[in-house]
């Protein structure tokens, strides 16, 4: 098959689009980060920020949960915990287990990436009006729900 016989859409594939979008907004949660205090904070940790729960999680389960291997995730936490941002402490639940928290430091550059996240929400809300906005989400939220559902059939 030559690039010529390959399918065209004619616009941008929707798969473009999201990613475009969520390099951008990991591109500039990095630069606000900078911007707050934090330089040594990367891309890749986003990863942890967005899979680390409240109270602490196994590394294991945030690798999971962000679609790496645990090897991956391992090393970002080992940075992360470099940096000041992380600690390790024994899991309450399984003593040989161990549990991802935050430090002090950790905490306060998670609450100022959260303060952002709520100003860009208010910020596309005031760009593409609120319902605009509020359809946007929802309709992202049911395809990946769609696409979610078609990966566990």
């Amino acid at each position: 098959m030559s690039s010529a016989e390959l399918p065209r859409l004619g616009r941008k594939p929707f798969i473009a689009l999201v990613d475009r979008a969520n390099r951008a907004l990991q591109i500039d949660m990095v630069r606000e980060m900078h911007a707050r205090g934090y330089p040594k904070v990367k891309q890749a940790h986003n990863a942890v920020f967005a899979t680390l729960q409240e109270g602490g999680s196994r590394s294991a389960d945030m690798a999971m949960r962000a679609g790496m291997t645990r090897q991956s995730m391992g090393e970002l936490i080992r940075e992360m915990v470099a940096l000041g941002i992380l600690e390790m402490r024994p899991d309450p639940e399984d003593g040989r287990a161990k549990l991802v928290t935050y430090t002090d430091q950790g905490l306060a550059v998670a609450s100022d990436g959260y303060r952002r996240l709520l100003g860009l929400e208010e910020h596309f809300a005031e760009e593409f009006g609120p319902d605009e906005y509020a359809t946007a989400r929802d309709v992202l939220a049911r395809v990946a729900d769609v696409l979610e559902r078609w990966s566990d059939e």
